[in-house]
């Protein structure tokens, strides 16, 4: 029985018919709704009679046509519902989520199936929707028109039956992007200070501009002076705002950080400044990230948003000027802390998609990013304490002291317990105490700088990394930085005729390191000379040849992290290691032993893991997962491989590799509602560590993940039309590639179980079979 129809009665709802199927959700909702006069029949719901299922022979072409008939006008044509928004949401909820998340999965175990009228009969004709995708499809076309007011629409069965890649991709360039945009201005400030972070009790929303801003006080002030209902707190912060002593100070008052800002006509004959839109992660990453922004705008370039992309690293140029870093993300408890530095090639790939109307200003812009990626090239990775003076490695050491505030509550409790139980107090009294200083514990102190190291990484946590990664100098921090020295070197040479002046004065590294240059302490100043490309590709050059020399394993086949304290390399087995395809410094022997050797180790169904099981080692109680470890996937891992195996020949890989992504999300799309996950785990969604951030939804997916979304359109432009079709019927890879053969045999293994759509949703609930 399809839904009960509640418009007036005595008139036929009608609708042009020539309004286009696959638009965004404000153009297809956004027009009102129209009723006519004429005779019907239908509004007899109402009165309680609704007509049986029309049997199957009465569709076929032989019936004779009859006037006023409310049969379907054509066979052909597409086919058009009536629904009663409210009461279908209703029915669809009642009826099929069983589980009661509000959305419609394979986890549910309701009939997956729903009669809905027919737009043609006026609702008295039905028609059976069938299926978790389709069935899910039309509770988020019911939450969409709800959003726009929509009592009654008028819905085409191509919205609900819409091919997924097409769909998902329409919606992250339509839908996700503006969801997941932010504004750090008058406007924008409810939004943006909102922290699921802060866990201190106290929500008063609060701005720490920097100093030297006087124009950005003033604004915030004046906001704060006008909307007073926000209780907005304005700080100017100190010159020297990354001095941990004094960021450790403002954990119990943690707030947002001011970005950059354009002035604009406030439309009353004066001006005023007006925040520069960013776009964030999402979910409980409320605030511009540093190596998110860079695999975000991937995804905005793709899909055309250009001004969006330089927007952000209009903002990451004023991070460096006024924070001295490109900050882990735009709050103040990060101000000590960076992530993996992206700078150079993100400004180079937006530099050449800008309008070529206005070359010179395109050149100016360019030329502030690159000055920007020197400063911070020279005043953090070539600088003490992150670089090793005596192998010219860099290393993700960043300042700070006590624990980190941003984590759950319950984040170290097991570190914590046994300095707790050993001083005879709680662990919460503990965690105060050693916070302030008043109880010391060195061995805590050191395992607080390595984790803090983790978070810097980006990639936290990982065994990979844990309680060493202030000592390694990792493979994926040399290709970045082997970039950067090649990206700045070329711009100088083609964009800036081989001479670039900086602007800003600061000290310049010791080039080439060694442990006496480092400990003499005179140093070159930024704006003593030009700079040109010969001494960054000298510095590129020595960066290659450390990296064969400490991090390279010819017997393995694969790079690892140098261990600086140790001195010797940490074999764990790393998927970070094709990032030097990425930056372009290995070899082409190197590139064909990682690919004809060690891929292997790391492909599975759903693209590629972290890490190796084995490196990982086992998993029980008391040594849980890491969410950046096997076998756990991660769009940056995957876009960083397709690009660097793309760049040394190897399309065909590239391709598979990223047909396997799109397949796990694609499916995932298919059979869960419309969600778009933070990671993935082989081939399904999971929960580990900090959960699964994009799974947080009612109804309908307002934003998806922000490197995930770009993970989707990226991946996308590696597929060729025979793939695209094929990942969009979940064709699995071992059916498209037959390639479970050339696998190890415990992933082969893994990867067709993983093939099973009943075992993958049983597994995500975490249903596990009980021995007898």
């Amino acid at each position: 029985m399809a839904p009960t129809l509640n418009h007036p009665t005595g008139v036929t709802f009608v609708d042009d018919g020539h309004r286009p199927v696959h638009v965004d959700a404000a153009t297809y909702y956004g027009g009102g709704e129209a009723f006519t006069r004429s005779r019907t029949y239908s509004h007899s719901h109402i009165h309680g009679y609704n007509p049986k299922r029309t049997p199957l022979f009465e569709e076929d072409t032989h019936m004779r046509a009859r006037r006023m008939s409310h049969d379907e006008k054509s066979v052909t044509a597409p086919r058009r519902f009536l629904i009663d928004v409210e009461e279908t949401i209703r029915v669809v909820l009642e009826q099929e989520d069983t589980d009661g998340d509000f959305q419609i999965s394979i986890t549910d175990a309701g009939p997956k199936m729903m009669a809905l009228g027919t737009a043609t009969s006026n609702g008295f004709k039905t028609f059976d929707i069938r299926g978790t995708y389709m069935l899910s499809n039309l509770l988020q076309e019911l939450a969409l028109a709800r959003d726009h007011g929509r009592k009654r629409i008028v819905l085409d069965e191509g919205r609900l039956s819409e091919n997924p890649v097409d769909r998902l991709s329409r919606m992250i360039k339509n839908s996700f992007w503006h969801s997941l945009t932010r504004r750090i201005d008058g406007d924008g400030l409810e939004i943006i200070t909102a922290d699921p972070k802060n866990r201190t009790g106290r929500v008063q929303p609060r701005i720490y501009v920097p100093h030297g801003e006087p124009a950005m006080v003033e604004y915030y002030r004046k906001v704060a002076r006008e909307k007073p209902h926000m209780n907005l707190d304005v700080q100017v912060l100190p010159p020297k705002p990354d001095d941990a002593i004094f960021v450790k100070s403002l954990n119990s008052k943690p707030g947002i950080l001011a970005l950059a800002m354009n002035e604009v006509d406030d439309g009353k004959g004066g001006r005023t400044l007006k925040g520069i839109p960013f776009i964030v992660p999402g979910a409980r990453f409320n605030e511009l990230y540093n190596w998110d922004s860079y695999f975000i705008s991937l995804g905005l370039l793709v899909d055309g948003q250009v001004t969006m992309a330089k927007g952000m690293v209009d903002h990451f140029i004023f991070e460096i000027k006024h924070y001295g870093k490109i900050l882990n993300g735009s709050r103040s408890y990060y101000l000590c802390r960076t992530q993996p530095p992206f700078l150079t090639d993100m400004a180079l790939q937006i530099y050449n998609q800008l309008d070529r109307s206005d070359v010179e200003s395109n050149r100016q812009w360019l030329k502030r990013a690159i000055q920007a990626a020197i400063k911070e090239y020279h005043t953090i990775w070539v600088a003490e304490p992150r670089i090793d003076p005596k192998t010219g490695l860099s290393r993700y050491r960043p300042d700070g002291l006590g624990i980190p505030p941003e984590t759950e509550a319950t984040h170290f409790t097991h570190i914590l317990e046994p300095y707790a139980e050993k001083h005879g107090i709680s662990v919460h009294e503990f965690s105060e105490k050693y916070s302030n200083g008043i109880l010391k514990e060195p061995a805590l102190d050191e395992y607080f700088l390595h984790d803090r190291a983790v978070r810097e990484s980006g990639h936290d946590t990982s065994y990979r990394l844990e309680k060493r990664c202030a000592n390694l100098g990792t493979i994926d921090l040399q290709a970045l930085l082997y970039k950067y020295e090649v990206d700045i070197g070329t711009a100088i040479r083609e964009v800036f005729d081989d001479e670039l002046e900086l602007e800003e004065e600061f000290d310049l590294a010791p080039f080439p390191p060694s442990v006496e240059a480092y400990r003499n302490p005179y140093r070159e100043r930024s704006t003593s000379r030009l700079q040109n490309s010969e001494e960054w590709f000298e510095r590129a050059d020595h960066r290659r040849e450390m990296i064969d020399k400490y991090l390279w394993n010819e017997n393995k086949k694969l790079y690892f992290d140098y261990d600086t304290v140790l001195e010797k390399q940490s074999l764990y087995e790393s998927v970070t290691a094709f990032w030097a395809l990425w930056a372009g410094c290995a070899s082409e022997e190197q590139c064909w032993q990682l690919v004809s050797q060690s891929l292997k180790k790391f492909e599975v169904l759903g693209g590629l893991v972290s890490g190796t099981e084995e490196s990982r080692g086992k998993i029980s109680l008391d040594r849980p997962n890491r969410q950046w470890d096997y076998p756990y996937a991660w769009p940056p891992h995957q876009i960083m491989t397709w690009v660097g195996l793309e760049r040394y020949g190897y399309l065909e890989d590239a391709q598979r590799l990223a047909y396997r992504f799109l397949y796990m999300m694609t499916t995932a799309f298919v059979d869960f509602n419309g969600v778009v996950p933070e990671k993935v785990k082989l081939s399904h969604l999971v929960d580990a560590e900090y959960g699964n951030q994009g799974l947080d939804f009612k109804m309908v997916p307002r934003e998806g993940f922000g490197w995930m979304n770009s993970a989707y359109q990226v991946g996308l432009s590696f597929l060729t039309t025979h793939m695209r079709r094929a990942v969009a019927t979940c064709t699995s890879p071992e059916v498209l590639f037959g390639s479970v053969a050339n696998l190890d045999s415990a992933v082969a293994q893994a990867a067709l179980a993983a093939t099973d759509p009943l075992g993958l949703a049983m597994e995500s609930l975490n249903i596990a079979s009980v021995p007898a």
